[in-house]
């Protein structure tokens, strides 16, 4: 009789077991919501490829997602380079569930479904946003106000474009201008953006939002002959200091400073960065392929990691992800972990007025002499800043190389 028993209920199990359905994604294009608040999503679109890759889209960026699994009745999607991911449930081609950053106990809500646009739009747009913005942050506060330079393209309704600052750019945004109102949206696994603005032919008078946990107002006037600061005056040398001197370890322990024999007399790039940070990830992907491209020549690379993970073990795992992802082959030191604070860092870099930026470059000639400083990167989604930085880069360092 107790062997019966045994025997029914492994069956009664087993046949629980199979009829467990695990729903899994559907080919096709989603439109994806993050809650904002109570009034706002920030929408951004997907396209499931098969039912284990997907692509993120915003704008002229496809982000390949790779990392797709499903556990009892929730699929998990995992976002290339960065912490962040989404899990949700998948029933009747809707998925219902959360954004979620672990390292900085973030999670906002999130659903999507299958055939939808980015933004709805309810009439024409009114105006023709194309061209250059001079544009104000927090204008009304002192103490955390900052510039930027809006640049857009707009065909009928659709907008596409970017902000750019003096610490970086806003990345690939993509959107509408609905009647006079503009909306705009990016998500990359890292940082979620929505800016929403009311606009006429020369003004705009906007919020911005960074996920659901930060918000400010911004203003913006056309201006086609608006420029930002040169960004290689920002950063600088303290008085006192004529070099740059540091010791990190690298991802086995081994402490790693400007005196070792790799970089004995060689021109060096010092990349202040952070495996978090989109703009870093941008700049490491052309500085990975520039170093593998010039390997020959008498320069080298290494990236200073701050980490806001709470842990060295996180941090290195975070660092070994890049890594791979990326195919970085130059070194990547953990400066920092348990926090991203721009004043810590400078802590690290005493020789540094600060550090404004993740990421800032510094350059070094054969002669341990800094060259230059650059803050913050023009990536690709600024167009032909992005390509003027690539050619000034190449010539600069090309230079340095040659004396």
């Amino acid at each position: 009789m107790k062997h019966i028993i045994i025997t029914l209920l492994t069956l009664f199990v087993f046949a629980c077991k199979q009829d467990i359905k695990i729903n899994k994604l559907k080919t096709g294009t989603y439109r994806a919501l993050l809650k904002v608040n109570e009034t706002a999503d920030l929408p951004f679109n997907f396209k499931v490829i098969s039912e284990n890759k997907l692509h993120i889209l915003n704008a002229e960026e496809v982000i390949e997602v790779d990392d797709v699994t499903y556990k009892n009745d929730s699929v998990f999607i995992r976002m290339p380079v960065f912490e962040g991911y989404l899990v949700a449930k998948i029933e009747n081609n809707k998925l219902v569930g959360r954004f979620v950053k672990a390292g900085l106990n973030r999670v906002m809500g999130f659903s999507a479904e299958k055939n939808r646009t980015r933004f709805d739009t309810s009439e024409n747009a009114k105006h023709d946003i194309s061209g250059n913005w001079e544009t104000v942050f927090s204008p009304d506060s002192d103490a955390n106000k900052y510039i930027a330079k809006g640049i857009f393209s707009q065909n009928g309704n659709m907008v596409t474009g970017t902000f750019r600052t003096t610490t970086g750019d806003y990345r690939y945004l993509e959107g509408v201008l609905d009647g006079n109102q503009l909306k705009l949206s990016t998500f990359d696994g890292a940082h979620a953006f929505f800016f929403s603005a009311m606009v006429t032919d020369s003004s705009m008078v906007g919020t911005f939002y960074s996920g659901d946990h930060f918000q400010e107002p911004f203003v913006a006037k056309r201006n086609n002959t608006y420029e930002l600061p040169d960004a290689n005056t920002l950063t600088f040398l303290k008085e006192g200091y004529d070099k740059v001197e540091f010791s990190f370890p690298d991802e086995t322990g081994m402490m790693v400073s400007l005196n070792d024999a790799r970089f004995k007399n060689k021109t060096v790039l010092v990349q202040i960065m952070g495996t978090w940070c989109p703009n870093c990830l941008d700049e490491s992907k052309f500085y990975s392929e520039f170093y593998k491209n010039n390997r020959d020549k008498d320069i080298e690379i290494v990236a200073l990691a701050f980490e806001y993970v709470k842990t060295e073990d996180a941090a290195f795992s975070n660092i070994k992800r890049l890594k791979d992802k990326t195919g970085i082959a130059y070194p990547v030191l953990l400066a920092q972990y348990g926090s991203s604070s721009k004043v810590k860092a400078q802590e690290k870099l005493p020789m540094l007025n600060h550090v404004l930026s993740y990421p800032t470059t510094i350059f070094i000639d054969k002669k341990r002499v800094v060259r230059k400083i650059h803050t913050g990167f023009n990536g690709p989604a600024t167009g032909d800043k992005y390509v003027a930085f690539r050619k000034e880069f190449e010539a600069f360092v090309g230079e340095v190389l040659n004396e």
